[in-house]
């Protein structure tokens, strides 16, 4: 990967992140999500289309280059294999991962990276369900919802947005509700606070916005 600093990195794996989710990464967008003024989006986002990373189109989206993916990809792939080396193999907790991977994400090296992958079996997702680019293990391609589109009846958690994986509070409420990748589960009820689930935990009420951003395969 081509040494870039944090913000550059950190800014072309968002934009990688938001096309993975099908979301238009407007300059707007990108401002919600790394929770920065649009003055400084916007100013960041001319510096990296001046270095060839980015281009700019008409609707204020930002699109990424040849060079500005390469980057991308090695950062989130990166992100995501410290997120398995720190739960599977450090024992850090699963709502944790995400904020601690963020500090790992630059320091990988390519030597210390081809280990990780020796070291971890070249896992196809993160531990929130994600895919890490790369794998040559693929994720399951199963047609997946979010939970707040998911019929009454029964679930498998597939995955968790990097949205809701930036929120410390929304994780950890997942994890309590025992509301993980692989985990299975039954809508039982539609309420104005969001869709009531059934897990080992018992029935439990999933907030409408944290529903929004965990994915589910539906059917026995």
């Amino acid at each position: 990967m081509a040494v870039v600093d944090r913000v550059t990195g950190r800014y072309l794996a968002a934009v990688f992140e938001l096309d993975e989710a099908g979301v238009r990464p407007l300059r707007a967008r990108l401002a919600e999500r790394l929770g920065l003024s649009h003055r400084a989006v916007a100013e960041t986002v001319d510096r990296l289309a001046t270095h060839g990373y980015v281009q700019l189109a008409a609707d204020r989206g930002v699109e990424l280059t040849e060079s500005g993916r390469m980057v991308a990809v090695a950062t989130v792939r990166r992100h995501r294999l410290a997120e398995r080396l720190l739960t599977d193999v450090i024992g850090l907790s699963w709502a944790e991962a995400h904020h601690e991977a963020m500090q790992w994400e630059y320091v990988i090296s390519d030597r210390v990276e081809a280990k990780l992958v020796e070291l971890l079996d070249d896992p196809a997702t993160c531990p929130h369900g994600n895919p890490i680019p790369g794998s040559a293990n693929s994720s399951s391609d199963e047609a997946v919802v979010t939970l707040d589109q998911a019929p009454e009846g029964l679930f498998v958690v597939s995955r968790i947005s990097e949205e809701i994986e930036a929120d410390g509070d929304a994780m950890q409420l997942l994890a309590d509700l025992r509301l993980t990748p692989g985990v299975e589960g039954e809508v039982q009820v539609l309420t104005s606070g969001g869709p009531v689930v059934r897990t080992a935990n018992g029935p439990q009420t999933v907030p409408w916005d944290v529903a929004q951003g965990t994915y589910v395969t539906v059917g026995s």
